[in-house]
């Protein structure tokens, strides 16, 4: 039983003609004969009863009938779904955010999703780059947005850089800093003494800043306030005298610091999938916006 054959009884039992039917349907009188014979052969029983040039439907296939149509309109749903479902129109994504990434595009994303995808499911994790990398390997998320280098090398994961965003030391407007930075650049110490925040950071940025500022810059030392979260951390940072480490473009209504030497570090933010298996159509549409929105 195919849909074809469902829409030759739906045009048959329209017309009542199989000559009308085939001229409507493009085929031969055969071949739709053909077609509604096969059908009742499947089916077990006649779904016509010929009386001379008239064909009608008998009790069984009047049954047929009605279940033909609805499976014709679910037919025709799916395909529109399908239709949707390829242009990011619907669907669902699941997406896990480290947190410079989460601080930059969760608001925007979902508005724009918001406006545009209206029909679309768009659910945002946010945690450290581990824990989400398990839910991407359970299948729980659909694809992760981190700092790569925060990502061990793995056979089973596909990860494509997107953007390189440039890491700074920021305070509020008014920090005693700010006074002594408009004289020159601040040495590291003057940083030190004031409270210092920070989402979690790689091991790589421990490292340079261990090269550029020595071992009062070691990170167990130096980072005092550490959160996942640096919109908090953005709120705790715009309200007192501390210190937020962080991709610049994550805090855009602070101020930065300029250091002696300079940070010279940046973030290198990608998209983390699993190899082989297939994306969710919506995945291309914030993979766009992604580009545009990860700058500097």
């Amino acid at each position: 039983m195919t849909l074809v054959q469902l829409r030759h009884l739906v045009s048959l039992a329209q017309t009542g003609s199989f000559r009308r039917s085939a001229e409507a349907l493009f085929l031969t009188q055969p071949a739709l004969s053909r077609s509604i014979q096969a059908l009742e052969e499947e089916l077990g029983q006649r779904l016509f009863d010929r009386i001379g040039w008239r064909s009608e439907l008998t009790p069984f296939g009047r049954e047929v009938l009605a279940r033909a149509k609805r499976l014709i309109t679910e037919a025709e749903h799916l395909k529109e779904s399908a239709a949707r479902l390829q242009t990011g129109q619907a669907g669902r994504l699941r997406v896990g955010l480290g947190s410079g990434p989460g601080a930059i595009l969760t608001a925007p994303v979902l508005r724009h999703m918001a406006t545009h995808h209206p029909a679309a499911q768009v659910e945002f994790a946010r945690g450290r780059t581990a824990l989400l990398e398990q839910a991407l390997r359970e299948r729980r998320l659909d694809a992760l947005v981190v700092d790569i280098r925060s990502v061990p090398p793995s056979a089973d994961l596909l990860v494509q850089p997107l953007a390189e965003l440039r890491g700074a030391f920021l305070c509020r407007a008014g920090h005693p800093l700010r006074a002594e930075a408009s004289q020159a650049p601040l040495p590291f110490d003057s940083l030190r003494r004031y409270p210092m925040a920070s989402s979690p950071l790689s091991d790589e940025i421990g490292r340079l800043l261990l090269e550029r500022y020595g071992p009062q810059a070691h990170l167990d030392d130096c980072i005092t306030l550490r959160c996942e979260d640096i919109g908090t951390l953005v709120q705790v940072v715009a309200s007192s005298d501390a210190i937020l480490l962080a991709v610049r473009a994550a805090a855009p209504d602070l101020l930065e610091l300029p250091v002696h030497p300079p940070l010279n570090a940046t973030a290198r933010f990608g998209l983390v999938t699993l190899v082989g298996r297939s994306e969710p159509p919506l995945l291309e549409v914030l993979r766009r916006l992604i580009a545009e929105l990860l700058r500097d």
